[in-house]
Parts: C-alpha cells; structure tokens; sequence
C-alpha cells in the first residue's frame, strides 16, 4: 500500500511539473521565412501604396536579381492600381445510364486573364531582405498624391488627345483577342 502511495505521488508531481513547462514558439512551416520581417508577407507603409517583389538568387549576380525583384514589386503596384480581369467559368454535368448503371460526368473550367498597364512615377525601394534559401525581397513605395497627379494630367491630355482614341481602339482589340481566345477554348454549345 505504501508503495502505491508512493508510485501516485511521484506521479502527481511529475503530471504538475509537465503544465509548467513552456511551450516553445510556433515556427513557420516554411524554412525560407525565418527572420522574415512582417512587411515580407503584409507590405505597408503608411501614407503609402505599397507591394513586394520577389526573385531568386542569380548567377548574373545581385543587381539582376534586385532589379527582377523590383520589376515584380512595380508589376503588384500597377496591378494595385487598375487592373483588367476577364473570367469566364464553365460547369458541365451529364447522367448517362439507367438505374444502378448510372453515370455522372462533371467538368468544371476556369479561365482569367489579367491585364494591368500603368506609368508608374515616384516608386522607390523601401526595405530589402534575403531570404534563408536565397530569394531576395524588396519592398517597394509609391506616393498616392504623385498617382493622382499623373492620373489628372493623363485625363487632361486625352480628352482632345488623338492618342487616346487609339488606345481606346488597342484596349478593345485586346478585348476581342481575349474573347475569340475563351471562345476557340469554350466553344458554344
């Protein structure tokens, strides 16, 4: 009976011991993200239009691979600023058989497209960082008083401007290239 007593107690106090402990902190999931600062996956700087750009280590050396990561931050802004999209989903479900020798068939496509063309004045880079796994990361700024300035003198100039015109006729050539594009994929039914 003694021993019992004695085998409960050090199990007693071995139990409270183990809710003491703390626990280590989480970590996340992907190796490369260690020591990420917070602006890596939600950019922001106040008073600001921010984005991140990406891109891997390169042979052709660290201004290349500065330079790809800032062309994929200027990409996000633009993208941020006025952007295209075009969707289009298809859902095709068929029954064929009878009884328990029935059939469905179901097929579900997707199609987007999306286009963003912007004259991006006044970006600069904020912060930089290199991954763990050797991807380079730059933070990239845009002042939102310089965008809508450029917008104001852009509205301005095309409003008797023979160029807008033509831009206009581009924009909707892209249009029907898009459309005759899904259509030859999907074709009406």
């Amino acid at each position: 009976m003694k021993k019992l007593i004695l085998l409960m107690s050090v199990l007693a106090f071995a139990l409270a011991g183990c809710g003491d402990k703390p626990q280590p902190p989480k970590q996340l999931a992907d190796p490369c993200f260690v020591g990420a600062p917070s602006w890596v996956l939600m950019p922001s700087v106040e008073g600001t239009i921010a984005a991140v750009g990406s891109a891997a280590k390169s042979a052709a050396g660290m201004q290349f691979t500065r330079d790809s990561a800032m062309a994929n931050a200027r990409s996000e802004l633009a993208r941020m600023i006025d952007v295209k999209v075009n969707t289009m989903m298809k859902d095709f479900t068929q029954v064929t058989g009878v009884g328990d020798a029935q059939t469905v068939d179901k097929v579900t496509s997707s199609v987007s497209k999306q286009i963003a063309s912007q004259s991006l004045q006044g970006t600069s880079q904020k912060e930089i960082w290199m991954s763990p796994c050797g991807e380079l990361y730059v933070l990239v700024v845009l002042n939102p008083s310089k965008v809508a300035d450029l917008t104001k003198q852009q509205v301005t100039s095309s409003l008797k401007n023979d160029a807008a015109l033509w831009q206009q006729f581009q924009a909707q050539k892209a249009q029907d290239e898009l459309d005759a594009a899904i259509n030859k994929e999907f074709p009406k039914q």
